[in-house]
């Protein structure tokens, strides 16, 4: 309803003041430069929102096109002012301008969401409404008819429509009414206030509107009530042109007249073309249109057409802007893309690629910083970042998880943009970034972990070596300490009896006192032996070895195996192993965890020797594991066979040292 009545109204005036009665003082200024840039905003805008702020801003540039066209009717028919019905005319023109304020500065006092936070504000906006009253109140208590002092007709004209017992309340409805600046102080009040006082959400929605709106008022009052010149009509013009920009910043930045995020590109995108045109249109014909009196012809068209030529880089950065405004700056988003492989492709050092990374990814997006983070192996990020650009600080304000097939690698972190919020463009932007960056994030974090492994790999070649080089040293202490004085005691002995025999003084006794000496010697070198190697588990098999150790075990201890691992021959390699990891166990138990009782299990499963050592006691929970120790020697000699271990245990349950060893039956491998 209101874009045919506002736009019948224009072509109105500018068919009647451009062509039937063209002059140098035509009076187009307002129509075109004025009222037709808010007209077209207004009625794009309604047509995507039904927020009241939409409703206002459509009426009232629908009333001043209204209003114009009125004024126009009456100042060049102004013989019809005696025709009965001009009362009733001038009464849809009062109406009409008194509509535009009060959609004015209702729009204003409720921007930009169209409902005002304070009670208060409610009740004084819709006091804004009361000069819409003026129309039909003055027809009832003036007898003459009262009309604009800017249609220009004086004199008296009576007013039919006229009722005497209602003249008492001429000068109220003249004051309250007619005079509207009781109604535009209130709703510039709610304005300002909200500008300034309200809370900080809102007045950061407000500010761009309220220095349009302020720069407006301050033109309009220089323009009504100054000397008239060029210059406060062109602020006048120009004032009212920025409304809609300043509109639409608001519908990009805060989501104003209620256009939804996911709607804004789209019905901006669509829009755009029409609103920088009507501008652009604006902007060329407003020389002429102000300099008409003083220009031919000719001289217009000149104007206008050079304007037009010089004006068009400022057409198209507009575009760009708006499109960069709702879309991203896609041109640097395109570069990045295309730069970003070759980036990649340049760096030699994984650290060095994921800081190229995120520097692309910080310029691309215009964020303030981007740090890039790796996953580990419990799938929690690491806190200090692999990859970062731009000085980091606070929480990220966006994120992108970099997954590939069902493990997450890592994750980019975005912190705020240093214009403007993200906007879905960008959003996707940077999946796409992210799917092409995952592989290298894969090549860096496998980099890593095998940086991780070979250190761990070397600390434990050189825990190995330093355990051989601690039994070394044993077997040489024990060697010294005790058969080797053994055996150089006997060697004394046997000189000792080899004089005596040559004196005839060797008895019987001394004989079998050496021999005891020998057999202790013997007993001894055979327990040395059983501690390098014990002969039952070379014998008799891993089960038979682990058994034979329980008598000597200082606390209660069990050892559980099934027939097939009890008659099963392991590879010799793999006893051993498990032999000296269930003694080391073992040990650690003893020294450590004030147990009382104690277990071994041996299961055959799947291609793998399950050995589980468990205790009752305090549980590995108390205990701080050394680099070398107990279970650093554990973890070196299973790793040797590309096993397992896990070491679970708390004060209530005690300690289970599980181990896996990878085995093969002797049947498979002879086939």
């Amino acid at each position: 309803m209101l874009a045919p009545i506002g736009a019948a109204s224009l072509l109105y005036v500018v068919i009647i003041r451009g062509f039937v009665e063209s002059t140098g003082n035509h009076g187009l200024g307002w129509a075109l430069l004025g009222v037709l840039p808010t007209f077209v905003f207004g009625i794009w805008l309604l047509t995507v929102s039904s927020s009241r702020s939409a409703v206002f801003l459509a009426t009232a540039s629908t009333a001043m096109a209204v209003g114009s066209a009125c004024e126009t009717f009456v100042q060049r028919n102004a013989a019809l002012i005696q025709e009965p019905w001009f009362p009733l005319f001038n009464m849809v023109g009062l109406t009409a301008d008194a509509v535009a304020t009060a959609a004015f500065l209702a729009l204003f006092a409720t921007y930009p969401t169209g409902n005002p936070e304070r009670r208060w504000q409610r009740i004084a906006v819709a006091f804004v409404w009361l000069p819409v009253l003026v129309g039909p109140l003055t027809l009832l208590t003036t007898p003459h008819v009262v009309m604009q002092p800017y249609v220009g007709i004086s004199g008296a004209v009576p007013n039919p429509f006229f009722l005497s017992g209602l003249e008492w309340a001429a000068p109220a409805v003249h004051y309250a009414i007619y005079q509207p600046w009781p109604s535009m102080l209130l709703g510039l009040g709610v304005f300002y206030w909200r500008a300034l006082f309200g809370d900080v959400e809102v007045r950061a929605r407000m500010r761009v509107m309220t220095w349009v709106v302020t720069a407006a008022l301050v033109s309009f009052v220089l323009w009504t009530f100054g000397p008239p010149n060029w210059i406060t009509t062109v602020a006048v013009f120009v004032s009212l042109a920025a409304m809609p920009l300043a509109a639409i910043h608001g519908i990009l930045r805060y989501g104003a007249f209620d256009i939804a995020p996911n709607d804004r590109g789209r019905l901006v995108s669509r829009s755009s073309n029409l609103l920088i045109t009507v501008l652009f249109g604006v902007a060329t014909a407003t020389p002429a249109v102000l300099l008409a009196g003083s220009l031919s012809a000719t001289g217009a068209i000149l104007l206008t057409t050079l304007l037009a030529v010089c004006m068009l880089p400022l057409r198209g950065w507009l575009r760009r802007w708006i499109q960069r405004a709702v879309f991203g700056d896609r041109e640097r988003q395109l570069m990045l893309l295309s730069q970003l492989g070759t980036q990649l492709d340049q760096a030699v050092d994984p650290r060095e690629l994921l800081t190229r990374l995120a520097a692309a990814v910080r310029d691309g997006l215009d964020a303030g910083w981007v740090r890039i983070k790796l996953s580990g192996p419990d799938g929690m990020f690491a806190e200090s970042p692999v990859g970062a650009a731009g000085e980091a600080g606070g929480e990220p304000v966006d994120s992108f998880d970099l997954v590939r097939g069902d493990e997450t690698l890592g994750r980019i972190e975005l912190g705020p943009r240093r214009r403007g919020d993200y906007s879905e463009a960008e959003g996707a932007l940077l999946r796409t970034v992210a799917g092409q960056a995952t592989t290298a994030v894969a090549n860096v974090r496998l980099t890593a972990q095998l940086a991780e492994q070979l250190d761990e790999l070397t600390a434990s070649r050189e825990r190995l070596v330093a355990a051989q080089d601690d039994e070394r040293r044993r077997l040489e202490r024990d060697l010294h300490d005790g058969i080797q004085q053994n055996v150089v005691a006997q060697v004394a002995g046997l000189r000792l009896a080899r004089n005596r025999l040559q004196r005839g003084e060797l008895t019987a006794v001394e004989l079998s006192r050496l021999q005891d000496q020998a057999r202790e010697t013997l007993t001894d070198l055979r327990e040395l032996a059983h501690g390098i190697h014990p002969p039952v588990l070379s014998d008799n098999g891993l089960v038979a070895a682990i058994e034979s150790s329980v008598a000597r075990f200082p606390i209660p201890l069990t050892v559980k195996a099934g027939e097939g691992v009890r008659g099963e021959r392991f590879p010799e390699i793999v006893e051993t192993t498990a032999y000296y990891v269930v003694r080391e166990a073992l040990a650690n138990t003893a020294k450590h965890s004030g147990a009382t009782l104690a277990s071994v299990e041996l299961v055959r499963n799947d291609g793998h020797l399950q050995v589980a050592i468990i205790d009752d006691g305090c549980g590995i929970g108390t205990l701080v594991p050394a680099p070398r120790g107990g279970l650093a020697n554990i973890h070196d000699r299973v790793a040797a066979l590309r096993g397992t271990v896990n070491v679970s245990g708390s004060d209530a349950s005690g300690t289970i040292v599980l181990v896996e060893l990878p085995v093969e039956r002797k049947a498979d491998r002879s086939g």
